[in-house]
C-alpha cells in the first residue's frame, strides 16, 4: 500500500539527487556549469550531504563521461600510503611492495579523479599533489622517471580550505589550485520540505524490501523529525528511518519509533561517561579488526571520515 503523503509540487531528480528546494536547484545549475570546463572543481558540504554523488554528476555530465571516475578518501591516509595510493609505486619501493602498481592518477587517466576530505591529506604529500596539477606529471614512490598524465580532479572538504591553510594544515598555493571553482553543498536542514519528502521516500523504499509495510507518519514523529537539526545530514536521516522500520510495528510510525536523539532523550552534546564509553567502544572495535580502519568504520557502522576524526578527537590516532 502507498504511503499517505502529498510530496511538494515541485520535486526534481538530477543525477541520483533529489530535492524540492530553490537551493539545490541552483546548485543542480551550478553542477552543470562546472561539468562544462576541466577546472578543478571544490565541492563543500557537511558530511552526508552526497558530496560524491555531486563529484559523479560532474563527471558524468562532462566529455570526460566515457573515461574512469575514482575515488580516495584522504582522511584516512598515512604518508606512505597516500603517495602509494595516488601515484603508484614500483617494486622493492617499500617493505612488502613485491611488485609495481598504478596509482589512481595513473588509472584515471583522461577521466577525473575524486578526493574526499581533500583538508586531510598529509602535508609532505601535498607538493606531489600541486605538481601533477601543475604539470600533469609525477613520479611513482620508487622510481625517478616522471609519468605524464590528463586527469581533472574534483575534491570536496566539510571545513573552510582558508581555515585549514591558516592552522598551516594545507598549502595556500595548493588551495587556490584544487578551489577554482568552488561550490556549496547546502546542508539537510536548510532545505525546506526535503526532510519531510526524503523521509517518506525512504520509507517507501524500505517497505519494498520488507513485509512490514508503513503507511504513514505519526504527527507527533513529523515534528521531531522536522524539528531535528540532521548534523548527518541525509545519511542519518536514511539511518534514522531504517531504524524506525525495523524496530516499529504496524502501519504507522511513532515516536517511540525513531532514535533517542530524534525522542530527545539524549543531550545535544555527548557528556563525559558517554565519551568515554564511545572511546572504549572505538578501541575495542579497533582491537577486534587488528587495527584496520576500514574494517573497524564498517564495524561501527560510521564513515571512515568519521571514525578518523573521533581518533582524533579521542587521541587514538596512533593507535
Amino acid at each position: 500500500m502507498p504511503l499517505s503523503y502529498t510530496p511538494p509540487a515541485d520535486i526534481r531528480i538530477f543525477q541520483g539527487m533529489i530535492s524540492s528546494a530553490p537551493s539545490m536547484f541552483q546548485f543542480f545549475e551550478m553542477l552543470k556549469k562546472a561539468a562544462n570546463t576541466e577546472a578543478p572543481v571544490l565541492i563543500r558540504g557537511e558530511s552526508g550531504t552526497g558530496k560524491e554523488l555531486a563529484a559523479r554528476a560532474i563527471h558524468v555530465l562532462s566529455r570526460r563521461s566515457q573515461a574512469p571516475f575514482h575515488t580516495l578518501n584522504c582522511a584516512t591516509l598515512t604518508r606512505e600510503l597516500a603517495v602509494s595510493e595516488l601515484f603508484g609505486h614500483v617494486k622493492g619501493a617499500f617493505t612488502g611492495a613485491t611488485q609495481s602498481r598504478k596509482g589512481l592518477f595513473e588509472v584515471s587517466h583522461t577521466g577525473s579523479l575524486f578526493l574526499d576530505e581533500i583538508a586531510e591529506i598529509p602535508l609532505d604529500v601535498q607538493p606531489r599533489l600541486l605538481r601533477v596539477l601543475q604539470d600533469q606529471t609525477f613520479t611513482a614512490l620508487g622510481s625517478t622517471t616522471p609519468r605524464t598524465v590528463n586527469v581533472r580532479l574534483i575534491s570536496a572538504t566539510h571545513e573552510s580550505l582558508r581555515q585549514v591553510v591558516e592552522e598551516q594544515r594545507f598549502r595556500a598555493d595548493l588551495m587556490y589550485r584544487v578551489r577554482v571553482i568552488p561550490l556549496f553543498l547546502p546542508p539537510l536542514r536548510a532545505r525546506g520540505h526535503d526532510i519531510a519528502m526524503l523521509a517518506h521516500r525512504f520509507l517507501d523504499q524500505l517497505n519494498q524490501q520488507s513485509t512490514r509495510q508503513v503507511q504513514c507518519l505519526h504527527p507527533e514523529a513529523m515534528e521531531a523529525i522536522r524539528s531535528y537539526a540532521w548534523p548527518g545530514n541525509i545519511r542519518e536521516l536514511r539511518n534514522v528511518m531504517e531504524y524506525a522500520h525495523v524496530m516499529g510495528d504496524g502501519p504507522e510510525v511513532t515516536i517511540y519509533d525513531l532514535t533517542p536523539e530524534l525522542r530527545g532523550e539524549s543531550p545535544p552534546g555527548l557528556d563525559d561517561n558517554i565519551k568515554q564509553r564511545e572511546r572504549k567502544r572505538i578501541l575495542d572495535v579497533l582491537d577486534a579488526v587488528a587495527g584496520s580502519r576500514h574494517d573497524a568504520a564498517a564495524k561501527l557502522g560510521i564513515s571512515r571520515a568519521t571514525l578518523w576524526r573521533k581518533m582524533r578527537e579521542y587521541r587514538l590516532d596512533g593507535h
